[in-house]
């Protein structure tokens, strides 16, 4: 599976999300073997759970999934650029590549804010490829923040 094709099944998770009423970032975890192994959505509102952030679902569905919470092999395709709690488990899950839509000047870790994906005191370091299918990703945020204002 290509990341452009990836980024579109977490899009539709995000509109999952914007239909739940909940911030519209959605994410899938494509397999070692090119097969989507987890998908999910925002969650915090609905669960009431500061963690359930899209990355961090797709992440444990995916480690159930395999049975072990070693990704290795596996890429992450979200909407957003992860924030810091996100881009920790990324690097503590080993996942291999990180695929993203939308940059996140206020809360981006991998590359915008900060990039924890990519330090080199870690001991792992995702490879990064950003702005797949930007404008579609920040459109669909910025349907959900323009109806809140």
């Amino acid at each position: 599976m290509n990341d452009e094709d990836a980024l579109a099944l977490a899009l539709a998770q995000a509109r999952l999300a914007l239909d739940a009423g909940e911030v519209p970032i959605g994410a899938v975890v494509i397999g070692p073997s090119g097969n989507v192994i987890a998908r999910a959505h925002n969650q915090r509102e609905t669960r009431h759970d500061p963690t359930g952030h899209a990355e961090v679902l797709a992440l444990r569905q995916a480690g159930a999934a395999l049975g072990d919470w070693h990704l290795a092999g596996c890429t992450l395709a979200v909407t957003l650029e992860p924030c810091a709690m996100c881009a920790g488990a990324i690097v503590l899950s080993r996942v291999q590549r990180l695929v993203f839509g939308a940059w996140d000047p206020k809360a981006g870790s991998a590359g915008s804010l900060w990039d924890i994906v990519r330090d080199r005191r870690l001991n792992h370091r995702p490879e990064v490829r950003a702005g797949v299918s930007e404008a579609d990703c920040a459109a669909v945020l910025e349907e959900f923040f323009t109806g809140r204002r």
